[in-house]
């Protein structure tokens, strides 16, 4: 018999079995967070019987809503949902952080209907954040960003990024959930079940703020109803109870993620089904989206490639040349700046495609969370701050990484070379955090050519892709046609009688080619390598030249961990494991950043921490 899905009574049914089933698939994992899916029950009933918009038999519909859940440990209430719209079975949802299992203990994308990884918490709104661009600017479909968020995580910093760029851009498809639990891992939360103050910060940020008692079905339809119809992004506080249902756990502290032992979940199981009368058992069938494809964006008129041998250019600006001419070409390029666009170039796209450019303001973590949001619509985002305040959004760039998410990033002013701004601005730590990231891309070109080569191959790599631009302007060092594949590399001095290889990249190829040019001239020949791919790298090419020169010398502006060196050594490691590189072990000498720099003119930074020619000539000659 059909049931009507407007009905309060089933609504009431199903936010039981949500509790019920957060209890039993966490009693057979032995771990996992009950009570803080108990508290969100009520809410995700309504939401998903009445008000969502989605196709489960087709995930990338692009006209879904969004349905991120941000406060990610509660995903068992999530998953019970999927069982309940039927994207489940049961047997599946009893699997529950198993090994194996998709269902982990916290969401990601290896489950088709979710976008984004959260569990670090303060992850989801910004990147619904994203997804409401999306939608207004680009797509031009009328689809509702959901976010269902924790109270604990109304502490971090990125939330309230999301908060004011939110209310800058006026996303009003965007609705996020407060579920004001009260009870955080370790006691109360900060603000308790103060939903006024809640409530004042969200109309302080510019937001629409609805407050509800979050187990009071109807209040929650009328508030999810006015959110849908709002001229502004709206902010639902529903103060509700962790652990609410079972007398046993309700408002109770030091139950935060523990799960409740076979006797202690049948009890409680037992008391929610007897306020029902019986055990309910409801499949829902969600609203589906209109079918409706997103809006087509505008493409321009390429250029003629801009630079030539002999040049003068600072890669940066090159940056920026890349990105109006892919974006000429590629509806889906889109590109997101940190209030940095004249110094990292990016303004060149927006002068050309301003429909397609947004301004993040000062705000790292939620620039990346952004990116992610867009490139989960099917966008290809390009990202530019300066290199070193990339380090503010470690955490977003991170779990992009668990998100799938392929992004591209672009870091400018790095290392001394940037000169007088002094070490707050100098990035010297990037290349190593960006090569820790799993399955990312770390590129380092040293002139115009290749970062405009390098620039248009990210656009449709998968993952993380960082590339590492220079302020100071450098010679052209390559004619229009040159190809720069990810993962090699180009020889740019090689001789049969070479007595040492110097690897460099980005302003320290240039010191390579003087102190090589020098050495030239004084009889001495060295093979200098242009090492603009980092990971992957070229490992054939450094363990012949490791074998035919007998000595490496890398000089990079960054320190001495993580970046060309440790990449240069971890290659010559994979070589002599697999039989690429035999014999005796070559000379390496590591020219780096080692002590704290100081303000100065890029050249004689250079020079004060050891990485300029003079240096390079001197540890040929040693």
């Amino acid at each position: 018999m059909s049931q009507d899905q407007n009905s309060p009574e089933l609504w009431q049914q199903l936010a039981a079995q949500l509790r019920i089933d957060s209890i039993r698939c966490t009693t057979a994992a032995g771990s996992g967070h009950p009570t803080s899916s108990m508290s969100a029950a009520d809410i995700m009933a309504v939401l998903i019987a009445k008000h969502l918009r989605y196709d489960f038999d087709n995930p990338k519909h692009p006209n879904n809503d969004s349905l991120i859940f941000s406060k990610g440990h509660a995903c068992p209430v999530l998953y019970a949902a999927y069982k309940a719209v039927g994207a489940v079975s049961d047997e599946e949802l009893l699997t529950l952080r198993q090994l194996g299992s998709r269902l982990e203990g916290h969401p990601t994308p290896d489950i088709p209907w979710v976008e984004a990884a959260t569990g670090s918490l303060g992850q989801g709104l910004p990147i619904g954040v994203g997804d409401a661009i999306s939608a207004k600017f680009l797509d031009k479909l009328p689809f509702k960003v959901w976010v269902i968020c924790g109270d604990s995580e109304m502490a971090e910093g990125s939330i309230w990024e999301a908060f004011e760029l939110a209310s800058h851009y006026q996303l009003n498809n965007l609705v996020a959930i407060i579920d004001v639990n009260k009870l955080g891992q370790r006691g109360e939360t900060m603000l308790g079940h103060h939903t006024e103050i809640y409530r004042a910060r969200a109309e302080a940020f510019g937001w629409n703020a609805i407050v509800i008692d979050g187990h009071d079905i109807h209040q929650i339809d009328e508030a999810l109803t006015q959110a849908a119809n709002s001229d502004k992004p709206t902010c639902i506080v529903a103060k509700t109870n962790k652990g609410h249902g079972a007398s046993l756990t309700e408002g109770m502290n030091d139950w935060h993620g523990k799960a409740l032992k076979p006797d202690q979940a049948e009890t409680a199981i037992k008391e929610i089904t007897e306020l029902l009368g019986s055990t309910p058992n409801l499949t829902i069938k969600v609203n589906a989206p209109e079918d409706l494809q997103p809006a087509q964006s505008t493409l321009g008129q390429a250029k003629p490639f801009p630079y030539k041998i002999g040049d003068v250019a600072a890669s940066r600006e090159a940056y920026g040349e890349a990105l109006a001419a892919i974006g000429a070409t590629d509806p889906d390029v889109v590109v997101l700046d940190a209030e940095v666009s004249n110094s990292t170039f990016a303004d060149k796209f927006k002068n050309v495609f301003p429909e397609r450019f947004f301004e993040i303001f000062i705000a790292e973590q939620q620039l990346i969370s952004t990116a992610v949001g867009l490139q989960h619509r099917k966008k290809k985002p390009y990202c530019s701050t300066f290199a070193a305040f990339f380090s503010r959004a470690f955490d977003q760039i991170r779990m992009g990484a668990i998100s799938q998410a392929d992004i591209k990033l672009c870091g400018s002013h790095a290392g001394v070379s940037i000169g007088e701004d002094g070490p707050s601005q100098m990035a010297l730590e990037d290349l190593a955090m960006f090569r820790a990231v799993y399955g990312s891309t770390v590129l380092y070109p040293s002139d115009a050519t290749s970062t405009f080569r390098l620039v248009e191959a990210m656009k449709d790599l998968k993952g993380i892709a960082f590339l590492r631009s220079t302020r100071e302007k450098t010679p052209v060092l390559y004619g229009p046609d040159e190809q720069f594949p990810i993962g090699g590399s180009k020889t740019l001095r090689s001789s049969d009688n070479d007595v040492a290889t110097i690897i460099g990249a980005g302003i320290t190829l240039h010191e390579a080619l003087k102190a090589a040019d020098e050495l030239q001239g004084k009889g001495t020949n060295v093979r200098v390598i242009d090492l603009y791919s980092l990971k992957p790298i070229d490992k054939s090419t450094l363990a012949k030249a490791a074998s035919e020169t007998r000595h490496l010398i890398v000089v990079e502006d960054h320190w001495k961990e993580g970046g060309l060196g440790d990449a240069v050594l971890s290659a010559l490691a994979d070589a002599q494991s697999d039989g690429t590189l035999s014999g005796e072990a070559a000379k390496f000498t590591h020219l780096c950043v080692q002590k704290m720099p100081r303000s100065g003119k890029p050249m004689e930074l250079l020079d004060d921490n050891g990485i300029s020619a003079k240096h390079i000539v001197a540890a040929v000659s040693a």
